[in-house]
This record gives structure tokens, C-alpha cells and sequence, in this order.
């Protein structure tokens, strides 16, 4: 089993490693057109270089303490997670840098919109491929070594053991929480990080390009230009494959977890679960993500090899669907042959051997259906965002109001999905099957994290055509599918955040039954009393959380922009030349600027993720932290959502107008619909899709350190 795991991500990434390959052969374009890439790929080298410089002190310090606290497997396991994570930011990022250019070139030679969305999709997939194959060959690693050769995931080893300090835990599950977390860390610094320097230099370049000079997006005498176009790459490339990686792996530990506390909590119960039953229910996660990830590859081949219509959503689309569909299939496959003839009444799966494919096929619907709704809400096909962009007609402050309205009514259908799916899949196979269907929603995780890349690859080809003075009809295809981009990406992250919610009340069982300690052994109910004034008050400090962790992101992006908007006024009020063309901008200190912003202030969120449950349970205990993680969860959930879809609905707003709406490029509804864009920037690229990596963060941290502050904490020493 783990040899076919293994291969399968080592094909993944071969995969990739063609792809990449391939991108670089193909031609760069003009001299102009390579300078400027050269440029944009340059400042994301330096930023990622400078970012993995401060993220390197910050592994060390957590690998000591889980060495120190936990065990040297969780401190190896840490390091791994984290290093698979970064290595696929950091080619992801690399391949976008060289892909953008050839997109560029595609459509300049072509003018056809299908051949340059497959260039595009081909960059993409790398970053993809290099999610599911990283992510997946991690955890095989940790599988082979710790659970097979020192035999954690054997199910004699499946139960509580005490280190140095006297602290009790199950071993497996520590290891392979301290890679989730490894995962986790890298994903918060790269999506706030490289969220911070996007959306700074993004709002710099259209509030004063756009509003105040009056120039195009990506116009080349825009000093920002460059910045914005870098930022792209840092964060919505290295940014989301962390992030989608993170999300991929936490469900996946999530239902390993799980299986390993409720088998120990079951040793003396009537129907005993079998040795050889659990061993399958903890790797069978591994599987499901084997075919799923072959499925993709299989989706992103339909879409390399075939001829792509003018129709791009259509296309992306079907690669979707096909990666979902055999996914489907080849999983219901597997879990016939793993647990058909074992009896699984005794694990609660009510449907017989098929009860955790149906739960991850629930997980797949849903993912599926969530995602259609972000499309409705975001896309400018559709009547939400259309109504932004007619309101823009009347000013800023009616498109504000208007994308703050669409981005509310956004959050209720994706939460009744969710609902639903949370119960139907516990009714079928309990709190696995609820873990199985975030698996399920993830399974394809290769196919949609290339969808969702092309996008900040196909902004980055119309940069480049812009600044290089190519014919307006490059531009027109790159917008095209630029626009398509911003929906995919909204469709990404309601995936992400659907998948985290399912992660996270797996994630909150398993932390109940490590607060239980070996006292689980006979049996526990999951129940938190609400009622508990601890309990309660945690659970109204988690609420508020992420909108303190929200409000720094912003105000960061907010600190890094206003520096952006006022070197851009200044080197434009100094050299009238630049403006008129006679004179080059300089770029590179815009660049500083957004990596100074985003290097300064990255620390803190990430700080907030993982000190708040610890300073928690170490001052008032386990039930305050367990409330904690409901409130924020329950809190972050909505504000994801929210800040997500009214975030894409709003750039998607200015892009309808620029396709010749309501007056086009340069009209009043235009610069108002510029500012809306401006203030959903940061909600939808730096606030949303942190806020899926905090709920796991601290979800994962208070499951290592739940044995320890259960038993010493302040509130139990003054009041017990």
C-alpha cells in the first residue's frame, strides 16, 4: 500500500517536473517582453528568499520546543511538513514567473484564446501537481518510517504513552499532527505574507494609476506596476499552494487521528474494534487521496491533450469535473476492497463497507455545489455582481454598500451545505465519515489548485502585454481569462473553507478524547458543556478572534499601501517626464515597499495562531480552549465566506465595466468601481483565506497541548 502511494506522488511529480520543463522550452516573446518578466521574477525571488529567511528561525524555535514538550518524531515530522509545503510554494512561484511571459507570447502569436488558456493551464499544473505530489509523499514518509518501521501506527503502539515531562499522549497522533502543523505554518506566513505584498502594491497601483493619473491597469509609466505584478506570484501562487496543501493535509491527519482515539477509547467495549480494521481505517485516507490524485492527473491531461474551444470556463470546467468524477469512482473502488468483510458496525458505518466513500462523496457534492454558488455570487455572468457594477453609476459608496450586501448573502446557502453534509455524513459513518468527507472535498485537490493557478498566471501575461505594448487584443484574451481566474480562485477557497470546517470538528473530537487521556480507554461521550462559564466565555473570546486577527491583516495591508500610494504620487510629481513616457519609473523601490510591509507585519498572525490556544489553556484550562476553538471556527467560517465572495464580486464588478458597461475604462462608474476593487482586495487575497489556515493552526496546537494544559493550568491551581 504505501509502495502504490509512493509511486503515485513520485508520478505526480515527475508529472510536474515535465510541465516545468516543458513551460521553459517554450518561447518568451520580445526582448521588451523578457526584460519585464525578468524584472517580476526577480523581486519574487528576493521576497520569497527574504520570507523563507525569517520562516527558517521560526521552524527551528517550534522544532525545539515539540522536541523539548512532545517527542523527537513530532519535532522530524514538523520539519518534513514544513519543508514539502515550502518546496511547493517555491516552485510554484517559479514556474508562474516563467510561465507569465509565454502566456503573453502565446496570445500575441496565436490571438486564440483556447491555445493560450492551455499554456496557461499548463504553468498552473505544476503548482497543482506539486500540491497533491509534496503533500502526499510527506505523509507516506511519516507512514513508512514512524507508523511501519518504529511502529506508531500499529495498533499495539495505539495507546498512551508517557515522555520525560511525565506527559501522555498516542504517539502516531503527535507525528503526524506535527506535520499538519509543519504544513500549517509555512501556509500562514506565505498566504499573509505574500497577501500583504500583493494587495499592497495592487491598491497603490490602482488608486493612483487608475483614479488619479487616469492610466491603464499595468500601465508600464505606473511605478507600481511591477510590484503588483510580483505580488501575484507571491501570493496568489506560493500563497495558495501553501494554503490548499495545508487544508489537503489537515483533513487527512484529521481522519488518521481520529481512527487512533476512537479505536483506543473502544478497547473495552462490547463490540471491540478489530487489529486489522483499524489498521485499514488509518490508512485508507492515503488511498482516497492515491486516487484522487491519479484521477487529476487524468484531468489535467484531458485538458493538455485536447483541442480547447474559445470557451474557457467550459473547459476548466470539465478538467474539474473529470478529476471529480474518476475520483468518485476509483474511491468507491477502493473502499469495497479495503473494508468489504470486516465488520464495521463496530466503527459505526451504517451503510456496510461503502459508508466512508459515501461520506467523502458527500464531501465531493458539496465541494462541488459550494463552489457553483461562489460562481454565482462572484462571476460577472451572473446578477449579483452586475448589480455592483450598475451601482458603481451612482459612486464608490453604493458599490461598497452593494459588494458588502452580495458578500453577506453569500454566507448562508455555502453554511446550509455545509450543515447538511456535516449531518448526513455522521449519520452514515460518525465523526470518520464527517472526516472522510473533507478528504472527499479535497480529494482532487491537484486538478482544482491548477484551475485555480492559472489565474494569477494569466494577470501576470496581461501585465506583461500591457507594459510591453502588445495589441490590444492580447490584452482582451489575458483579461478573458483573467476574469475567469478570479471566479476559480473564489471557487478554490469556498473549497478550502467548507474542507476546514469539516477538518476542524474532526479535529475538535480528537482534542476531547486527548483531554480525556487514558481515562478514554473506557469509553467517553464527545460532549463540551456549553453551559460551563468557561466553556462559554472561550467560546465568546473565539468569536471575536478572527476579527482581531482580520483587522491586523488589514490594517497591514492598509500601512504597506498608503507608503505604496505616496511613492507613486511623489515619483510622479517629481518627473512629469514619467507620465508623458520620456522618463522610466523606478520600480524597484515600490518592490521594497510591499516586501517591507509584508516581512514587518507577517509575524504577528501567525504569532496570534499559535500562542492564543496555548496562552489559553495554559491560564484557564481545557474547556476554555475547547470553547475557544467553537467560537472560532463557528466566527471564522462566516467572515471567510463573506470577505472571499464579496471580494471577487467586486473585482469581477470593475472587470464588467472595463468589457464596455456602464461606460467602460475610464468612466465615473469605472473609478468607482476601481475603489470597490480596492477594498475588496484585501478581504479576498490576504483575510479569507488565512482565516481557514487559523482554524486549523489552532486546531492542531491545542490538540498537542491539551495532555499538558488539562493538567497544569492557573484557573485549576487558584479555584480547585
Amino acid at each position: 500500500m504505501i509502495g502504490l502511494v509512493i509511486i503515485a506522488a513520485l508520478a505526480a511529480l515527475s508529472f510536474a517536473a515535465i510541465n516545468f520543463y516543458g513551460m521553459k522550452r517554450r518561447d518568451p516573446g520580445t526582448s521588451e517582453m523578457q526584460t519585464i518578466a525578468e524584472a517580476i521574477q526577480e523581486g519574487a525571488d528576493a521576497f520569497l528568499k527574504h520570507e523563507y529567511s525569517v520562516i527558517i528561525k521560526v521552524v527551528a524555535l517550534i522544532s525545539v520546543l515539540l522536541l523539548v514538550v512532545v517527542s523527537w518524531t513530532g519535532a522530524v515530522a514538523f520539519l518534513l511538513g514544513a519543508f514539502m509545503s515550502a518546496s511547493a510554494g517555491w516552485i510554484g512561484m517559479n514556474i508562474a514567473t516563467i510561465s507569465n511571459v509565454r502566456v503573453s507570447n502565446e496570445a500575441r502569436t496565436t490571438k486564440n484564446i483556447g491555445k493560450t488558456l492551455k499554456v496557461a493551464f499548463q504553468g498552473g499544473s505544476v503548482m497543482g501537481l506539486c500540491v497533491g505530489g509534496f503533500a502526499l509523499l510527506g505523509l507516506a514518509i511519516i507512514y513508512l518510517v514512524f507508523g511501519v518501521l518504529l511502529k506508531q501506527a500499529t495498533p499495539e503502539y495505539l495507546t498512551f504513552h508517557t515522555n520525560w515531562l511525565g506527559i501522555s499522549d498516542i504517539p502516531f497522533t503527535m507525528t503526524v499532527s506535527s506535520y499538519a502543523l509543519g504544513c500549517s505554518i509555512i501556509a500562514m506566513f506565505n498566504r499573509v505574507g505574500g497577501g500583504i505584498f500583493t494587495k499592497a502594491a495592487d491598491m497603490g497601483a490602482d488608486l493612483v494609476g487608475k483614479t488619479e493619473a487616469g492610466i491603464p491597469e499595468d500601465d508600464p509609466r505606473n511605478p507600481a506596476t511591477i510590484a503588483d505584478n510580483v505580488g501575484d506570484n507571491v501570493g496568489d501562487v506560493a500563497g495558495l499552494g501553501s494554503d490548499l496543501l495545508e487544508s489537503y493535509v489537515g483533513a487527512l491527519v484529521s481522519a488518521i487521528i481520529l481512527a487512533a482515539y476512537t479505536f483506543f477509547s473502544n478497547q473495552h467495549a462490547a463490540d471491540v474494534i478489530t487489529h486489522r480494521l483499524i489498521g485499514k481505517m488509518i490508512y485508507f485516507p492515503l488511498l482516497v487521496a492515491t486516487v484522487g490524485l491519479v484521477s487529476s492527473m487524468a484531468g489535467i491531461l484531458y485538458l493538455l491533450l485536447k483541442n480547447v474551444s474559445k470557451n474557457p470556463h467550459k473547459e476548466l470546467n470539465m478538467a474539474t469535473f473529470v478529476g471529480a468524477g474518476l475520483t468518485i469512482v476509483s474511491s468507491g473502488v477502493v473502499a469495497w476492497f479495503t473494508f468489504s468483510g470486516e465488520q464495521v458496525s463496530s466503527v459505526g458505518f451504517n451503510l456496510g463497507a461503502l459508508s466512508p466513500w459515501i461520506s467523502a462523496v458527500f464531501g465531493i457534492v458539496s465541494g462541488i455545489v459550494i463552489g457553483q454558488f461562489a460562481e454565482y455570487y462572484t462571476s460577472y455572468d451572473y446578477r449579483p455582481t452586475q448589480k455592483i457594477a450598475a451601482a458603481s453609476q451612482e459612486g464608490a459608496a453604493l458599490t461598497i454598500t452593494q459588494g458588502m450586501s452580495v458578500g453577506m448573502l453569500s454566507v448562508i446557502a455555502p453554511v446550509a451545505i455545509l450543515g447538511l453534509c456535516i449531518i448526513a455524513a455522521n449519520s452514515i459513518a460518525g465523526l470518520y465519515g464527517v472526516s472522510m468527507a473533507a478528504i472527499g472535498m479535497l480529494s482532487f485537490v491537484t486538478v482544482t489548485v491548477s484551475v485555480d493557478t492559472y489565474g494569477p498566471i494569466a494577470d501576470n501575461a496581461g501585465g506583461i502585454s500591457e507594459m510591453a505594448k502588445l495589441h490590444p487584443d492580447v490584452r482582451e484574451i489575458t483579461d478573458e481569462l483573467d476574469a475567469v481566474g478570479n471566479t476559480t480562485a473564489a471557487i478554490g477557497k469556498g473549497f478550502a473553507i467548507g474542507s476546514a470546517a469539516l477538518a476542524a470538528l474532526s479535529l475538535f473530537a480528537s482534542y476531547l478524547y486527548a483531554q480525556a487521556g487514558e481515562s478514554a480507554v473506557n469509553g467517553i461521550e464527545l460532549i463540551l458543556n456549553m453551559v460551563n462559564t468557561l466553556t462559554l466565555t472561550g467560546a465568546m473570546v473565539g468569536a471575536a478572534l478572527p476579527y482581531l486577527f482580520s483587522g491586523i491583516l488589514i490594517e497591514a495591508v492598509a500601512n504597506a499601501a498608503r507608503k505604496m500610494v505616496q511613492e507613486v504620487r511623489r515619483q510622479f510629481k517629481e518627473d512629469p517626464g514619467i507620465i508623458q513616457g520620456t522618463s522610466r519609473p523606478d520600480y524597484k523601490t515600490c518592490i521594497a515597499i510591499s516586501s517591507a510591509g509584508a516581512l514587518s507585519e507577517m509575524k504577528y498572525p501567525a504569532l496570534i495562531s499559535v500562542v492564543t490556544p496555548l496562552l489559553s489553556g495554559f491560564l484557564f484550562g481545557a474547556e476554555f480552549v475547547g470553547g475557544l476553538l467553537i467560537g472560532t471556527t463557528l466566527s471564522s467560517i462566516m467572515l471567510a465566506l463573506y470577505t472571499a465572495n464579496a471580494g471577487g464580486a467586486w473585482d469581477n464588478g470593475k472587470k464588467y465595466i472595463e468589457h464596455g458597461h456602464y461606460g467602460g475604462k475610464g468612466s465615473d462608474a469605472h473609478k468607482a468601481a476601481v475603489v470597490g476593487d480596492t477594498v475588496g482586495d484585501p478581504l479576498k487575497d490576504t483575510v479569507g483565506p488565512s482565516l481557514d489556515i487559523l482554524i486549523k493552526i489552532m486546531s492542531i496546537v491545542s490538540l498537542i497541548s491539551v495532555s499538558i494544559f488539562s493538567r497544569y493550568n492557573l484557573f485549576s491551581v487558584l479555584f480547585k
